[in-house]
């Protein structure tokens, strides 16, 4: 979900994006600092919980669809929710993921990983996985407890592989999706430090993702299902 910006424009954005992340990430992670579930109002992960999206790709429709399932996966010592996620086109799947989440006693989300394979034109890849604690492989913080704008934090950290950064815009705008319209929703700005461009997110108060934005692409929330 990113598009191209001006050289110069990127280059001073990557200089500006890699100071605020610090010279050096070292997050501490703590086992017994973690709860059981994932219930953050603008992120909650309910297990059963299945999302449907439309994403538009330069034009190209395809289908989204995330599940947070009642399965876990222990990273670092941390038990985390298992989402799973698949991309399809024209009833093709072109790539499916698992994610690793898990909140912390303060609120925190923190995303601790992903396992995908992407059908490519010339063989399914995995080349976008990783796991915290893996060859480097550092977790990060996906959702904020505090809900209010502040400075950029790392999602996660995997050296020349993934690398991405978030930013809490700020509170109370209103997205309209084929679902209906949400209200009070949590807007973020999301980018890759090894990529150009972004992409501005709004998440809804007790659903979580429901639209984003960026050069060239458009997802939204078509549909919801609760356990």
């Amino acid at each position: 979900m990113r598009g191209p910006l001006p050289y110069f424009l990127f280059f001073a954005a990557f200089l500006v994006e890699t100071a605020a992340a610090g010279p050096k990430y070292e997050p501490k992670i703590d086992p017994a600092n973690f709860q059981a579930k994932v219930d953050h109002r603008y992120f909650p992960l309910m297990p059963g919980t299945r999302f449907r999206y439309l994403d538009t790709l330069l034009g190209e429709p395809l289908e989204r669809e995330v599940t947070v399932t009642s399965e876990s996966k222990t990273v670092l010592g941390v038990r985390c929710v298992v989402v799973h996620e698949v991309v399809s086109a024209r009833g093709a799947i072109k790539e499916d993921t698992y994610d690793w989440y898990a909140q912390d006693k303060q609120g925190n989300v923190w995303y601790f990983g992903e396992a995908t394979l992407e059908n490519r034109p010339l063989g399914p890849s995995a080349a976008g996985s990783w796991e915290a604690g893996v060859k480097g492989a550092l977790p990060g913080i996906f959702m904020p407890a505090a809900t209010k704008p502040g400075p950029p934090y790392r999602q996660n950290y995997y050296a020349n592989w993934s690398e991405d950064m978030g930013q809490i815009l700020g509170v109370g705008e209103t997205a309209n999706v084929p679902l209906g319209t949400f209200t009070n929703c949590l807007t973020t700005r999301e980018w890759s430090l090894l990529e150009s461009g972004g992409e501005k997110r709004w998440y809804a108060p007790g659903v979580g993702f429901v639209r984003s934005e960026a050069m060239g692409e458009t997802v939204v929330l078509v549909s919801l299902t609760r356990p």
